[in-house]
């Protein structure tokens, strides 16, 4: 194809992705299922290009950027209080999974022989980041839940491919259950020595720093570098990019200035945007290529349907049992697990957030080219891919009907007020020893009004006195001064009064103190959309809706 046809097509790709993404959020529709029926559709039409997929490209270019954005926003501290239960399901689960799910596709499928069924079973074993993501984040689960399943799928990725590697093995090769225990250990204790190693070194050589434009970029490379590091000492490159990713997570706030910060979590999240969308569209792109594959190899179209539906079932029922029974282990075994205080609704929803993406769709591609039934099994795995996105759609009803209780916003609220108190206390501590008689008193005197501002309004919530928080009433008013600002900057500028430097550097001072007050605006009304929208006129109401 033409280097043009090239950049003309990734540009439709990028702006189908955008559109449809942007109209299923506004419907209210999941966007992960209409991009892949989207991509269905096209892929039968006249002129579309065939799509090949590269499992190699997946796993090494679009995966560690995936996995690292996540997990550098993943609270570490909720992590390691949750990391049993986390642990026990990001491995066992995948580990039943691949037995359950191998069993039955090689009693369904004989000819394909045990090991081949145990390396399909890994491909569909793990719950996938970005789908969970997807289609959980919205639903208002209790912190708990949102924390085991984002813990879960970012670590799942890891036991799910150890167990391919030696699944492929045994279809070419005797391999011995020591062999393969000891491949898991190794693949775990190199990935997460690699993935400290590169966190702890780019936290080191970051903090040094002053420009943000080269600490961003170090950020990008960073996933890549943790993969690419791991993989070349037999380790798990997936678990050592969500360990990186999990330590500079925890350690930002320490090593990076607050303009590298947020430009970081913008470009993570633009990043994920694309990619997570993206990756949807391309299933549905090859919808048409891996269909024909099936019909070419596959036994006939009932006895498809049925190996799909009983491979899908077989999915759906491994969860739901290993998920109950480590509940069960929870509430029943030793007092350290019953004291996590694990309940039956929340293990409910847990094994109900079934869904599978990017990872499946990367690992079937690397069934060596001699497996029995290969363009079969890969058909098998686009609808394992489409039939958990399909069965994600059924997690809203659930949560209303298990009447799951929703984050506490109010709780939350006056957490961060207290914590932001405190925090107060301490810059008025630091003020006092700072103070010369050279310092002007009024500018000592603002400095303790706008610090004592969030006690004040911490109180007067407390009080109920007014509906509206101070520190909220001065963001929603300094917005409307600083949109009039905005706007004469803007027309001196077109009158040509001022230079172009002064114009920018007027604009910058304006745009980091309204920085400062979405900030503000966000931490009153955690976790919802802040008093100062993204693209919304400053004088609108600092209330979240």
């Amino acid at each position: 194809m033409h280097p043009a046809s090239i950049v003309a097509w990734t540009v439709a790709f990028v702006l189908v992705t955008v559109t449809v993404t942007g109209l299923s959020r506004r419907l209210g529709w999941s966007a992960p299922v209409i991009l892949v029926a989207v991509g269905g559709v096209a892929s039968y039409f006249p002129g579309i290009p065939a799509i090949e997929l590269e499992p190699e490209l997946i796993l090494y270019g679009v995966l560690p950027p995936l996995l690292f954005a996540e997990a550098v926003r993943t609270s570490f501290v909720d992590i390691r209080n949750r990391r049993d239960s986390i642990l026990i399901l990001s491995i066992g689960t995948v580990l039943f999974t691949v037995l359950v799910v191998g069993v039955t596709t090689w009693a369904l499928l004989p000819v394909i022989g045990l090991a081949a069924a145990f390396a399909f079973g890994a491909v569909v074993a793990p719950n996938d980041t970005v789908a969970v993501e997807a289609v959980a984040s919205r639903l208002g689960l209790p912190r708990r839940v949102l924390t085991v399943l984002e813990g879960e799928s970012l670590l799942n990725d890891a036991t799910a491919l150890v167990a391919l590697h030696a699944a492929v093995l045994a279809m070419s090769a005797s391999v011995s259950p020591q062999a393969v225990v000891g491949e898991f250990v190794l693949a775990v204790l190199a990935g997460v020595a690699v993935g400290f190693a590169v966190g702890w070194t780019m936290a080191a050589v970051r903090s040094r720093l002053e420009s943000v434009v080269l600490d961003t970029s170090l950020a990008l490379i960073t996933p890549y570098l943790a993969f690419i590091a791991a993989q070349a000492v037999l380790g798990s490159g997936v678990l050592a990019v969500v360990v990186a990713g999990l330590y500079l997570g925890y350690r930002s706030p320490i090593v990076q200035s607050a303009p590298a910060r947020i430009a970081e979590t913008v470009n993570w999240r633009t990043i994920q945007f694309l990619l997570e969308n993206a990756v949807f569209l391309l299933i549905g792109l090859n919808l048409s290529s891996i269909l024909a594959g099936a019909i070419r190899t596959g036994p006939g179209l009932w006895p498809t349907i049925g190996i799909s539906a009983a491979v899908l079932a077989a999915l759906v029922i491994a969860r739901f049992a290993f998920v109950l029974a480590v509940a069960l282990l929870f509430r029943r075994g030793p007092r350290r697990l019953r004291e996590q205080d694990v309940q039956w609704r929340n293990a409910v929803v847990i094994a109900a957030a079934n869904v599978r993406g990017v990872v499946t769709l990367a690992a079937v591609f690397l069934l060596p080219t001699a497996t029995p039934y290969r363009e079969f099994l890969q058909f098998l795995a686009f609808v394992v891919v489409v039939g958990t996105l399909l069965g994600g759609l059924t997690l809203p009803s659930l949560v209303r009907r298990l009447h799951l209780p929703a984050p506490d916003r109010d709780r939350e609220r006056m957490q961060w007020q207290l914590l932001m108190a405190e925090a107060q206390r301490a810059g008025l501590d630091a003020l006092d020893d700072a103070v010369t008689d050279a310092d002007e008193e009024r500018v000592v005197s603002q400095l303790r009004i706008n610090a004592t501002l969030i006690s004040d309004s911490m109180e007067r919530r407390a009080a109920q006195l007014d509906s509206e928080s101070l520190v909220t009433a001065y963001a929603r008013l300094r917005a409307t001064m600083l949109r009039a600002e905005r706007d004469t900057v803007v027309a001196a500028r077109a009158e040509g009064r001022f230079p172009e430097p002064a114009v920018k550097g007027a604009l910058r001072a304006i745009d980091a103190e309204e920085l400062a007050l979405r900030a503000t605006a966000t931490g009153q009304d955690p976790p919802g959309r802040a008093g100062l929208p993204d693209r919304a006129d400053p004088t609108a109401r600092t209330r979240a809706t």
